[in-house]
């Protein structure tokens, strides 16, 4: 049973053979081959039969020959090849180095039910080959040596060829195993690579859409001013006219900047930086980009230090997103943006409008802003929290992580 599931399992292929491979085995069949002639030849009797002797001088150089000629296909054939050279090495001394090397051959594959009948097939060949020539034979020849040290000497030579193609055969399971851990580590090295682009585009698309919904935002409440007063100034128009105008055209190069990162395949050295991240130092630039648009902002900054890079991109995003939807919502309303902490403690925004002043006209919502800040928040180790304000408003808070220079928080 374990057998035939060794022989089911893809196993290694062997490497193919070069000339100088292919050309030193050979020289070493043919050399064992002759060896045994040459020796079975000088053992003759003169007065051995001579039928005998003509199979030994015509025959059985001939046999050895086709022997030789199988074992170059006993890579592709190994079963069948392996079982007519021992079957043929009975009768012939020059097919016992071709019967050897197919022996071998056949036991780098490591499988019992081949191996073992092949082996007890080579050692009755060989007993088969002393009773053909009385010359090999040691109990017909009168030396003191029996038939069990023949036996036993047919048997060593047996086992030393099979152990010598286990050897080899371990050698090549050990070598094909280190090339597909190799290859599987190559193919894991490019996926996780292609993850990374992946997560890094969609790092970048959730960041220009926080950018391009405040852009939008801005535009919409510009041109809202513009058609609900009436009794601008002229200059108050242009003002407010131009300010859209930037604000669209920043829009559009910020959407064709993550249009560009979504189809490019890979990064080049030629490809332009990627602008800075945002941080708390940029709050004021983005609430005075609100008032600028008409929105009634108060930011009450009382932190202390410099919060780590990734809560102070989050709390960014989180009062953009909140300014964005105070915008969209409930344009006119008031709006206080808090943020406050130290190291060791945590880092809160807060950002709270008072509602409404009058019905507004719905505005499209993708419904996936504050599910993404509270996807992003939850990442680095804080919360995200909103809802309806008790007075009437709605309020946006969240908790990020602050640790201290040696990696701890209090809490």
């Amino acid at each position: 049973m374990t057998d035939s599931i060794a022989s089911m399992r893809p196993g290694p292929v062997p490497p193919p053979l070069g000339v100088w491979q292919q050309s030193w085995r050979l020289v070493v069949v043919v050399g064992i081959g002759a060896a045994s002639w040459i020796v079975t030849a000088n053992a003759l009797p003169p007065d051995i039969d001579p039928r005998l002797s003509g199979w030994l001088f015509v025959a059985d150089p001939i046999i050895g020959a086709i022997c030789l000629a199988l074992v170059m296909f006993r890579r592709r054939y190994p079963v069948i090849v392996a079982a007519v050279v021992t079957a043929t090495s009975a009768v012939s001394t020059s097919a016992s180095g071709a019967a050897a090397l197919a022996q071998c051959s056949l036991a780098t594959r490591r499988r019992y039910a081949e191996i073992v009948p092949v082996a007890v097939g080579n050692v009755l060949a060989g007993l088969a080959i002393t009773a053909l020539y009385p010359a090999l034979n040691p109990e017909a020849a009168g030396t003191p040596q029996s038939f069990w040290s023949t036996l036993i000497f047919l048997i060593i030579a047996a086992a030393g060829i099979v152990a010598i193609g286990f050897a080899i055969g371990a050698r090549r399971e050990v070598v094909w195993s280190l090339q597909q851990r190799a290859e599987i580590a190559e193919r894991e090295q490019v996926a996780r690579a292609a993850e990374a682009r992946i997560l890094e585009r969609h790092r970048i698309a959730r960041e220009m859409h926080d950018v391009l919904a405040h852009r939008i935002s801005l535009v919409a409440m510009q041109a809202g001013v513009l058609s609900y007063r009436t009794d601008l100034a002229t200059d108050q128009v242009v003002a407010i006219a131009k300010t859209i105008a930037d604000n669209s055209r920043q829009a559009l190069e910020e959407l064709r900047d993550v249009l560009g990162v979504l189809r490019a395949d890979e990064l080049t050295a030629t490809d332009p930086p990627e602008p800075p991240q945002p941080s708390l130092a940029a709050l004021p630039t983005l609430v005075a980009d609100a008032r600028i648009a008409g929105m009634a902002v108060t930011l009450t900054d009382n932190t202390a230090g410099e919060p780590p890079v990734t809560s102070a991109r989050t709390a960014y995003r989180i009062v953009q997103e909140g300014l964005t939807n105070v915008g969209k919502h409930a344009p006119g309303a008031t709006v206080w943006v808090g943020i406050e902490g130290c190291a060791g403690q945590e880092l809160t925004v807060t950002v709270l409008d008072s509602g409404a002043p009058r019905p507004a006209a719905s505005a499209p919502a993708s419904g996936y802003g504050l599910l993404g800040l509270a996807e992003r928040a939850e990442l680095i180790g804080g919360a995200l929290s909103f809802g309806a304000d008790e007075r009437g408003g709605f309020l946006l808070r969240a908790t990020l992580p602050w640790h201290t220079s040696n990696g701890k928080q209090n809490r």
